[in-house]
């Protein structure tokens, strides 16, 4: 009776891992940076939201033209700067993927339309040195 008690509860432990695993990526989308550029050319004026600092764009990754740029530090108190864009979808960039992501779960959780790019400016500028 106790080994058949420890399996329901293993099994139950790992429905529950498994569930949550596959209910975390359902909020919003991720791209990588490949399919970022071939979203850029199919919509010129897609909405980029950069999340890093204002030094780190002018740093050597350097910025794709035309983003919007608020740090994820103050992404929250500045929320109101995107409500204009509320009905459309926003791609959200950093570095390397983890600030991005950070920004674009804060805003799903506002109502925004969110894609995140995995790998962020890192993986942007590689792109470009492997053509």
């Amino acid at each position: 009776m106790r080994k058949t008690n420890f399996l329901f509860l293993v099994l139950f432990i790992l429905s529950i891992g498994a569930y949550g695993c596959s209910t975390k990526d359902s909020t919003y989308r991720s791209i990588t940076v490949e399919q970022l550029k071939k979203e850029m050319k199919e919509n010129p004026d897609m909405i980029i939201l950069d999340v890093r600092t204002p030094p780190e764009l002018k740093g050597p990754l350097g910025q794709i033209k035309g983003v919007i740029n608020i740090p994820v530090q103050v992404l929250e108190q500045r929320i109101s700067e995107l409500d204009k864009y509320k009905d459309k979808e926003i791609t959200v960039i950093c570095r390397s993927g983890h600030r991005s992501a950070i920004a674009s779960e804060i805003l799903f959780k506002k109502g925004f339309n969110i894609t995140n790019v995995k790998g962020g400016m890192i993986a942007y500028r590689k792109s470009e040195k492997q053509k």
